[in-house]
């Protein structure tokens, strides 16, 4: 009785609780299309594929898109509640990471939309990188806020180099890479502090723990295509971003009994970013265990994305997303 009479108060406009968080789905998204087109490239997916899911994604991101800039119009003050709320501050970068993605998936199929998608992506995401740390200098914030979600607008610079490699000076694209790989260590060390000597990570927010599997796969990548050197330092990034992904995976009891959350989408993008660092070991290498771990660790981000779409769209017809917390 009581929980219908909490779902009856739920406001029916539900734009107003549209969460920033909506653009970590198109992050997952992305980040498979990105998977099927460098397999496509590097070993062997028929390109079909990969056009099909770009062509979806970025749909899906522009529909997101859209939503979101009508809440700021029609309820600027939920937006300022969520540009200031300790947590959910760290999600308004998984929107310039999405466009810095896409511009990816366009490269040398539609350069001019992706230089675009580069230039919005990585202005606006250099804007949250500073912005949210003057909020964290700013405020007091607590060791119960960490949680690998803080990696999204800082570490997330170490995307840019690979987004932007031939658009613009390399010298830009080494200020991004070492704002990311510096404070991929720092926020590391913070979260890992958190995770072992403090209070568990509210549910809904432990899937962001495969968040711990991005920064190294993703600085591997960068790195390379960077400095065009699979050297000691580049084995070590993709050989931790392997050890992140075991770890995640033994724990897999933390994460089976979890109510959904909107949050089930942090299982996405890193699991594209290790299957993307692999397909690029194999490139680089020609050895046939990169390669046979490339294809089943596609295979595994698939099946992850099916499941976490499918909750997805059996919770918006449940009304149960975008509604108050």
């Amino acid at each position: 009785m009581q929980q219908e009479e909490m779902i009856k108060s739920i406001p029916s406009d539900r734009l107003q609780f549209f969460p920033i968080m909506m653009f970590a789905i198109v992050m997952g998204l992305a980040g498979l299309t990105l998977v099927y087109k460098k397999v496509s490239e590097a070993l062997y997916l028929p390109s079909i594929v990969y056009m099909i899911m770009m062509v979806f994604t970025t749909i899906i991101f522009f529909i997101i898109l859209y939503f979101y800039l009508l809440k700021i119009m029609k309820y600027k003050n939920e937006v300022k509640k969520e540009f200031s709320h300790p947590i959910r501050i760290n999600f308004f970068a998984a929107s310039s990471i999405s466009i810095l993605i896409l511009s990816m998936i366009y490269r040398h199929t539609f350069d001019p939309l992706a230089q675009i998608f580069f230039i919005v992506g990585a202005i606006l995401h250099i804007f949250f990188t500073f912005y949210t740390i003057r909020f964290w200098i700013n405020n007091n914030l607590e060791m119960q806020h960490s949680n690998p979600a803080w990696f999204i607008p800082i570490v997330g610079n170490l995307i840019v180099p690979i987004a932007g490699k031939g658009f613009i000076d390399d010298a830009v694209l080494y200020f991004y890479f070492s704002i990311g790989i510096f404070f991929w260590i720092i926020l590391f060390s913070i979260i890992l502090n958190r995770i072992i000597f403090h209070n568990q990570f509210a549910p809904k927010f432990m899937p962001t723990l495969f968040i711990l599997i991005a920064p190294p796969a993703i600085g591997f990548i960068s790195y390379v295509k960077l400095t065009g050197s699979l050297d000691f330092f580049a084995q070590i990034l993709f050989n931790l971003g392997l050890f992140f992904t075991i770890l995640v995976f033994v724990m897999y009891k933390n994460f089976i009994n979890i109510k959904f959350f909107i949050s089930w989408w942090a299982f996405t993008f890193p699991m594209a970013a290790i299957t993307l660092a692999t397909v690029l070991m194999y490139d680089l290498t020609h050895k046939f265990f990169y390669g046979l771990l490339s294809y089943i660790l596609m295979v595994i981000t698939t099946i992850i994305i099916i499941l976490v779409a499918r909750q997805t769209i059996i919770h918006m017809n449940k009304k149960e997303i975008c509604i108050m917390e």
